[in-house]
Order: structure tokens, then C-alpha cells, then sequence
């Protein structure tokens, strides 16, 4: 009889798909195996353009407690270097739909990053999150320090890296290091609902939008710019722009088509 898939993809019909971590033997600790099936998940999805939208989650008890250590524990240098992990987290992080991470229970280390890979957090009030790879003596490899930096500036950063110090989801608000905050029980349908929004709106726009938030921050404000305002005007070539408009002054809702 075969394993169970540790990592699930679920199209629902609607321009929205479900990623869903499911290791819960090991708290859906990230493992060489579960990286390489959510990055080959992910390159699947981005080629789909029926997916317009996709919810990243655990199980509701665990979105990610991090790298598996068991997985590591033995490894040296060179193994790590060979391993090219980076290649695993590139394919969550350039997804080009939107990624909406929903989680419950603990997001630490390895399964922090993932979330930040993501375009939206939707946390549970029960929620931990943290960067807490300095108690094992390492320090964040897959974009714990520079996203969380990023995310939150450099000194609540320095605090949760330098400590490996959690915090709940009410502070990772504050913080801004997630978009928002519900009750536990209501986490994944608030981020489903969320993408399904999503995938009502033109698809083109969605993704230009994206690209232009997550290419721009890292860019001069001139050069972030200029790329938002070539963005907005390529979009004046699409069907969408015209339908989206046309709807908005005949009072009726648009019906956008990707094109």
C-alpha cells in the first residue's frame, strides 16, 4: 500500500486551489520530500491559468513547525550546499497568482519563511510564529532574515532572529507580519474566502499588481515607478480593461476572462 501524499494540491472550480501540508506525525515539518512535492505542486499551479487564486495551508492544529532536524542533524556544508534547497523556496515565491498562507497553530522557522513566501497571512488567534533556528545553533536559511526584516524593519527582526524568541498572532499583526487575524476555527475558510475574491478580478491585473509590489520594493522609487506605471499601461491592452470598465459605467459586474 503507497504512502499518503504529504502534500496535496485541490483545484475547486472556482479559480481558487488549496495547497495543504499534511505531515502531522511530524508537525508538518518541512523534510527534503515535502519541499521537493510542494515545489513540483507549485510550478504545476503556476502553468494553470484556471487557478487564479491559492490558499497554502497545514492542518488546524499546524500550518509548519519548521525544517525537519531529523533531516539535518547529520548533514555538513557541502551536503547542504548540494542540496540547492533554494530551488524549493524559489518555486513557492515566484508563483505569480496570488498566495494566501491560512495558519493555525505554530509557523517557526522553516515554516515561517514559507508563509512569507506567501502574499497574504491569515493567522489563527492561536497562532505562533518565530524564527527560532539560533537554539539549534543556525541562524534562518530559506529568507528568514532579509523577508522578516523586510516585513517588520530591522530591530523586531533582530529580536526574533537573535532570541528565537515566538510570538502570538495579535503581535505578529501589530508588527505587520501578517494581514490578519481570526478565530482558529475560521482561518482557513477567512483565507479560501479571500481567494475566491481574488479570483473574481481580472487575473492580469492581479498578477501585474503582484509583481509590481514585490519587484518594487526591492528597487530605487524612481525605478519602482516607472515599472508600476508600464504595468498600468500595458493592462490598457487587455479585454479585461475594457470589459471592467464598461461593466463599471453599464452598473453591471464584469465578467473577466484573463485576456
Amino acid at each position: 500500500m503507497s504512502e499518503p501524499a504529504e502534500v496535496t494540491l485541490n483545484r475547486h472550480g472556482d479559480g481558487t486551489a488549496t495547497i495543504r501540508i499534511d505531515r502531522p506525525q511530524a508537525r508538518n515539518a518541512l523534510n527534503v520530500t515535502t519541499r521537493k512535492a510542494l515545489a513540483a505542486i507549485c510550478r504545476e499551479v503556476a502553468d494553470d491559468d484556471s487557478v487564479r487564486a491559492v490558499v497554502l495551508t497545514g492542518g488546524p492544529e499546524v500550518f509548519v513547525a519548521g525544517a525537519d532536524i531529523g533531516d539535518m542533524v547529520a548533514a555538513g556544508a557541502v551536503d547542504m550546499i548540494r542540496r540547492r534547497s533554494e530551488r524549493w523556496w524559489q518555486a513557492v515565491a515566484e508563483v505569480p497568482q496570488p498566495m494566501i498562507a491560512a495558519v493555525n497553530g505554530f509557523a517557526l522557522g522553516g515554516g515561517l519563511e514559507l508563509a512569507m513566501c506567501c502574499d497574504i497571512i491569515i493567522a489563527g488567534e492561536g497562532a505562533r510564529l518565530g524564527q527560532p533556528e539560533v537554539n539549534v545553533g543556525v541562524i534562518p536559511g530559506a529568507g528568514g532574515t532579509q523577508r522578516l526584516t523586510r516585513a517588520v524593519g530591522k530591530f523586531q527582526a533582530m529580536r526574533l532572529v537573535l532570541t528565537g524568541e515566538l510570538i502570538g498572532a495579535e503581535e505578529a499583526l501589530r508588527m505587520g507580519l501578517v494581514s490578519r487575524v481570526v478565530a482558529d476555527t475560521e482561518v482557513y475558510q477567512t483565507a479560501l474566502k479571500t481567494a475566491q475574491r481574488i479570483a473574481r478580478l481580472p487575473p492580469l491585473a492581479v498578477q501585474q499588481a503582484k509583481e509590481a509590489v514585490l519587484v518594487g520594493a526591492d528597487a530605487p522609487l524612481a525605478a519602482a515607478l516607472s515599472l508600476e506605471r508600464k504595468s498600468f499601461q500595458l493592462l490598457f491592452a487587455t479585454t479585461d480593461k475594457t470589459e471592467g470598465m464598461q461593466a463599471f459605467l453599464d452598473k453591471r459586474r464584469p465578467e473577466f476572462k484573463g485576456e
